[in-house]
């Protein structure tokens, strides 16, 4: 059986090339991409593209339908059916428009990659998943040991984290010459750092606690001058390999002056953290969500919130709202707890809710505006 067809690879290139240097698009995004229709592939038999047919669609949805997760045996999610189809149908839009296959698809054959309105809804649902609470987060740091070098960086790791709210990528590229304890900040330079979207902007440590802040500051001077690391070494350097007695690798417990090549490593730090204390696997990415339900709680009126959204990297609060600022279900049951109880608000100080609603409404009317043009 084919494993791979001449003509095919040779338009994926095209089209992979097309993403990243016409559409901007990331390499991981284009590996998404890859992988859905690497998945077509083994479906058809690796059939030339020029010999699709709408019917190769539905068959693949149902084949797909039926394929089980590689790791936990169960079907695939529909979030992840949504996305493959998704994939494969914007593909099939791009290649209908292409030299040697527009006579043979037609762009409306792409269509046959849509799943069912209820597929789709449930694909598309919003579900509530757990977030660390900042006391879950300090007890994981608190049961951190500290006895090697590895171990003071795992550590310093996790409470930055919850300190500035980066995101792994950005923490496996930043330098030392980023943190600033004076301004109590870190300057996400997108020269350096990798940022989402390539952005580049400050963030101020989050009101946290001191002792979060100062386990990041005794790291840094730690590095400064014990490992005499200077402005361009990394914040967080990935671990030293050595040699064991057997003649096998291993890592030796030191850090070396380089830098992560991406952020898996930090994932395995915080599934271990939080293994070791018997709680769940809160990923890095998680905390932004701890991030966001703390600012709902503290921030009192629109321009702290505004200020609080620009701190995580968001232009605009409804980015922080509708992607992080869920209410969890056992605080939702709180809430209304409290609403039966009547409250009073100091006399002449302004509807907080108000103004925030209002402040919501205009920016809502301004993305509308941009939608529209």
């Amino acid at each position: 059986m084919n494993k791979h067809n001449a003509n095919n690879e040779r338009i994926k290139r095209k089209y992979f090339t097309f993403l990243k240097q016409a559409k901007g698009q990331h390499e991981a995004s284009i590996d998404c991409v890859a992988k859905a229709i690497a998945r077509f592939e083994t479906y058809t038999k690796h059939k030339d593209f020029k010999a699709f047919h709408f019917e190769q669609a539905i068959g693949f949805k149902k084949y797909l339908a039926s394929q089980k997760h590689h790791k936990t045996k169960k079907p695939l999610s529909a979030a992840t059916l949504n996305g493959t189809l998704r994939h494969l149908k914007t593909f099939t839009q791009w290649l209908s428009q292409e030299v040697g296959y527009k006579s043979r698809i037609k762009y409306s054959d792409a269509e046959y990659f849509n799943l069912s309105e209820k597929e789709t809804r449930v694909a598309k649902a919003k579900r509530n998943k757990p977030i660390a609470t900042p006391e879950q987060i300090k007890h994981a740091l608190d049961a951190m040991p500290t006895a090697t070098d590895t171990q003071k960086r795992d550590k310093a790791l996790l409470a930055f984290t919850l300190l500035t709210g980066a995101r792994d990528s950005a923490i496996a590229s930043f330098k030392l010459k980023h943190v600033n304890f004076d301004a109590n900040s870190v300057y996400q330079d997108a020269r350096d750092v990798k940022t989402k979207f390539s952005k580049t902007f400050t963030t101020f440590f989050f009101p946290v606690g001191g002792d979060i802040r100062n386990i990041v500051l005794e790291w840094v001077e730690y590095l400064k001058r014990e490992h005499l690391f200077g402005h361009n070494d990394p914040l967080f350097p990935k671990s030293a390999i050595s040699k064991s007695s057997d003649g096998n690798f291993q890592a030796s417990g030191q850090i070396s002056n380089a830098h992560w090549g991406n952020a898996s490593a930090i994932r395995r730090v915080f599934k271990q953290a939080f293994e070791a204390v018997d709680l769940p696997y809160f990923n890095p990415h998680s905390f932004r969500n701890t991030l966001a339900v703390l600012g709902e709680k503290l921030c009192q009126t629109p321009e702290e919130f505004k200020a609080w959204s620009q701190n995580l990297g968001h232009e605009g609060v409804l980015t922080t709202f509708y992607s992080y600022g869920e209410v969890q279900e056992g605080r939702q049951g709180e809430i209304f707890k409290q609403l039966k109880e009547p409250h009073g608000r100091h006399r002449g100080q302004p509807s907080d809710v108000a103004e925030l609603a209002k402040a919501l409404a205009k920016e809502m009317d301004l993305q509308n505006e941009v939608t529209r043009c």
